[in-house]
């Protein structure tokens, strides 16, 4: 397998799941900054010219962090990340899905049409209008979820899994972006330190 690496917080998904797991394969670095992952060479491997991809050992090509997520767990013979009973992985599914559509799509998308700007305008179509209320989202979508977690560890209850990956990655990237946590959400930063505790953290 290879991994296509770069800066950002979807490749950090990628690779703190496979810290996770314990996995390692070879890893190539693709220069986003630089517009390597829009030239024709990377848009051979991944036609949406995003970062992360995987390389897999037939040499067809998966990007989406959920799919490539699932696909190194099913590689393993099944995780507790993914979930290793139906009910636990549509218990991860659910939660997945209502992270990435509530919170990490609009604080991200809120990045690219602000700060972001910049370097985005150029490469997608940006509203920048549109920004203060996608952060506003974002933001009313985490407090929301401090409610629901607690009396939780994580996400799925007293199991760690690829929900609290995708979430504290792009939490960790929003602080750099000036999206910070807010501290009155106590659940969410017990949680978020808790996480940051993990070695693979800092994947």
């Amino acid at each position: 397998m290879k991994l296509f690496n770069s800066m950002g917080p979807n490749p950090k998904v990628v690779r703190m799941f496979m810290a996770e797991l314990g996995v390692e394969c070879e890893v190539q670095e693709v220069d986003l900054m630089g517009g390597e992952n829009r030239q024709a060479a990377f848009l051979e491997i991944n036609p949406t010219g995003t970062c992360p991809a995987l390389e897999m050992d037939d040499g067809s090509v998966l990007s989406e962090i959920t799919a490539i997520c699932e696909y190194l767990a099913e590689r393993q013979g099944g995780s507790a990340l993914v979930g290793e009973t139906a009910e636990d992985r549509a218990m991860t599914r659910m939660w997945v899905r209502r992270i990435d559509l509530g919170i990490l799509e609009t604080l991200t998308n809120g990045f690219r049409y602000s700060e972001g700007l910049p370097i985005f305008k150029d490469r997608m179509q940006t509203i920048p209008e549109a920004a203060p209320g996608l952060k506003s989202i974002a933001q009313e979508k985490i407090t929301w979820l401090d409610a629901e977690i607690a009396g939780k560890d994580y996400v799925c209850g007293d199991r760690f899994s690829l929900a609290d990956i995708m979430l504290f990655c792009f939490l960790e990237f929003g602080g750099q972006v000036g999206q910070p946590l807010n501290e009155a959400n106590s659940n969410i930063m017990a949680w978020y330190d808790r996480v940051a505790s993990r070695a693979s953290s800092g994947a």
